[in-house]
């Protein structure tokens, strides 16, 4: 197997329907990995499985609620029964909700952490049997900026991402023995249906943006085609605990 080269391994990306996610999924396919699309929208996961499968990969989808364990469960074994086995894990299913902070509502809160965080470890910890009967395996964390920037909107979102980075360092950690590499990946500012709230929302948020990126411009989900690939590969198999920037070097700005 050449460094890159996902044939024969199998992917489940949740919220793989749409976004980063499905950024991400297209640099898998691209690479030979079967890619099993995760989302709650079944009509959107479809659209999904349909474009990976214009790619020539083999795709499927299924409806999941990663808010809830039983669903994630029953996601790897849909997985496993589909391709025969699970070799990479992207957790990237996540939700914002933003306001000032005395304005959250206890269950909104709940619901940015269990959706963002605790859905991330659960779908861990049930594709972890799985990985490590086939002998390794990748698991991807999506973090944010807000792993290590604060906003005042977006508490709870900036809470749950930072968890997702000291989540990864534990997983990583604790799994290495069973060559499982377990990372992070850090999304700037990128153009998708939730940053486009965003900029609805906060005034000027745009102009800041492209001020303070070095790329001049806001990211798209095919820049995430990559790193995708990289970090799901062999080329990353002595890298595990890490979390890497992905924002047109926002990031490095004072």
């Amino acid at each position: 197997m050449t460094p890159f080269d996902l044939s024969g391994r199998v992917a489940i990306v949740t919220g793989g329907n749409g976004g980063i996610g499905l950024g991400m999924a297209r640099g898998l396919a691209s690479a030979g990995a079967a890619v099993v699309v995760a989302g709650r929208n079944a009509e959107k996961n479809a659209a999904a499985v349909t474009e990976l499968e214009a790619l020539g990969a083999s795709a499927a989808a299924v409806v999941v609620n990663v808010t809830e364990q039983a669903s994630c469960q029953a996601l790897v074994a849909a997985a496993v029964e589909r391709f025969g086995r699970l070799d990479i894990l992207i957790n990237n299913a996540g939700t914002n909700i933003r306001k000032q902070p005395a304005e959250y509502e206890l269950a909104e809160w709940r619901e940015v952490l269990e959706t963002n965080l605790t859905s991330a470890f659960v779908c861990s910890q049930a594709a972890y049997a799985e990985m490590k009967r086939a002998g390794g395996g990748k698991i991807i964390n999506i973090g944010s900026m807000m792993s290590i920037f604060g906003a005042s909107f977006a508490v709870p979102y900036a809470a749950s991402k930072g968890g997702i980075v000291q989540m990864t360092k534990g997983l990583a950690t604790a799994w290495a023995k069973d060559n499982i590499q377990v990372n992070a990946v850090l999304p700037g500012w990128i153009d998708t249906d939730l940053t486009r709230k965003a900029r609805q929302q906060v005034n000027g948020l745009h102009e800041r943006v492209l001020e303070r990126t070095p790329a001049g411009r806001w990211g798209i989900t095919d820049d995430f085609a990559g790193i995708a690939v990289f970090l799901s590969s062999p080329a990353s198999d002595f890298i595990t605990g890490t979390a890497i920037p992905v924002d047109g070097g926002y990031s490095v700005q004072g």
